[in-house]
């Protein structure tokens, strides 16, 4: 081949949008995905990428870390996709959140947030359990158990902690919910989550109706009557929390305040 057709063809810079489009298509590192790859990607053949590379592949990294991006350091699609969709969430809703619009805060492609998740509804799950409190409760109570009182406090921490930090998505979330209990996606949340919590919370609850500590009353009432209040206050707070409001309790404070209503409602003496 002459100098001038091994000059033919994509320029260095096509080379590395290809590099990075690889990336993001299969969420590693630039510095992971093959040279034979990034050819195809690019459209010519691998001895012809070595060549305009000079042989080895660190021209090639130089100019990815030139670009911007770290070849050996961009973080999977997964997790750049769960914090931007926990992001536009947190800002608009959960309708805001497409397969579109997160790729393009995650700067990754549609393609690959297929690949990775599967759909749009599997991408909102990762999202729920990320920033929901169920799998902390989840771990607290398949660990050993402390006394009720104590229990009841620790379930309310961590409530309090996934509604209070930012990115703000389960208060976002329980909005739409509450606006629109028939949309697919709320419902399917439900389906998946609600009977984990009864498989955890609500599995506790009849452990200590059976020791004696709770009354005996169904578990799903049970169950709101311990998270419902707190959520609620929690979810007016910022707003009671403006110039002009009321003068709130702590967070810590609160966890106490109802969990010594709830063990008062349904505690037995």
């Amino acid at each position: 081949m002459s100098n001038a057709d091994s000059r033919s063809g994509p320029g260095l810079d096509d080379v590395v949008r290809a590099a990075l489009r690889a990336s993001e298509e299969r969420g590693v590192p630039v510095a992971d995905i093959p040279v034979s790859v990034v050819a195809t990607e690019a459209g010519i053949s691998r001895s012809t990428l070595l060549r305009r590379l000079g042989g080895t592949r660190q021209a090639l990294d130089e100019a990815v870390r030139a670009a911007g991006v770290d070849p050996g350091g961009q973080r999977p699609v997964r997790e750049r996709a769960v914090e931007a969709a926990a992001t536009l969430i947190s800002a608009y809703g959960l309708a805001a959140a497409t397969l579109e619009r997160v790729a393009a805060e995650a700067q990754c492609s549609v393609p690959s947030l297929y690949a990775v998740f599967g759909g749009r509804n599997e991408l909102l799950f990762a999202v729920y359990e990320r920033y929901s409190p169920v799998l902390d409760i989840e771990t607290m109570l398949a660990g050993p158990q402390a006394d009720l009182p104590e229990t009841v406090r620790t379930v309310y921490r961590l409530t309090a902690d996934a509604l209070e930090r930012e990115p703000r998505v389960l208060p976002a979330m329980l909005a739409d919910a509450l606006a629109r209990p028939g949309d697919p996606l709320v419902q399917a949340l439900h389906e998946r989550y609600f009977p984990r919590m009864l498989d955890g919370v609500g599995r506790w609850l009849t452990s200590e109706i059976e020791a004696g500590r709770i009354r005996d009353l169904p578990v799903v009432p049970l169950l709101q009557q311990m998270i419902g209040p707190l959520v609620f206050h929690l979810l007016l707070r910022p707003v009671a929390e403006h110039p002009g409001g009321a003068d709130l309790p702590t967070t810590e404070e609160t966890v106490e305040i109802f969990a010594e209503m709830f063990l008062r409602a349904v505690g037995c003496p």
